[in-house]
């Protein structure tokens, strides 16, 4: 029975179908335990924040500098939306990313070797109140994105 893998993943950035070596999409919640005299109490709510790296070839990371092209540069490079998505017969599960900003990194990793692809590393943070849906559910309460655009 096939399990789902990283070879299984569409991924959309925006509205280009870009193909990964490697991808990572990481949420924080600073949720915490509430104590009162130094025995937990319930809990409360923290804030939260996301973040992830993509991994591309050149061919792949081409496909961003066009579109930083069309748009001045890569820091006028719109918050576009992400969905990393992937099904099998028994399996599947469709990860939304919401106002992803890129940044830059490794622009460049190169071993005279060879032996290996060319690879360009792409940090992003999410910026969205939208935030972050897994198979459709909201991270996120509506109340805390209440007011929020």
């Amino acid at each position: 029975m096939a399990k789902i893998s990283g070879k299984n993943f569409d991924i959309t950035v925006g509205d280009l179908m870009i193909h990964v070596e490697t991808a990572t999409l990481d949420i924080t919640d600073n949720s915490a335990v509430a104590q009162t005299k130094g025995v937990p109490d319930g809990w409360v709510e923290g804030d939260v924040a996301a973040s992830g790296e993509l991994e591309l070839d050149t061919t792949n990371f081409n496909l961003v500098i066009e579109a930083a092209g069309k748009a001045g540069s890569f820091r006028e490079l719109e918050a576009f939306d992400q969905l990393f998505y992937a099904k099998t017969p028994t399996d599947e599960i469709r990860v939304e990313a919401f106002g992803c900003k890129f940044k830059v990194s490794s622009l460049l990793n190169i071993d005279a070797k060879g032996g290996e692809k060319s690879k360009h590393k792409l940090p992003f943070d999410v910026t969205s109140p939208d935030f972050i849906r897994i198979n459709g559910v909201p991270y996120l309460a509506a109340r805390e994105t209440e007011g929020l655009s």
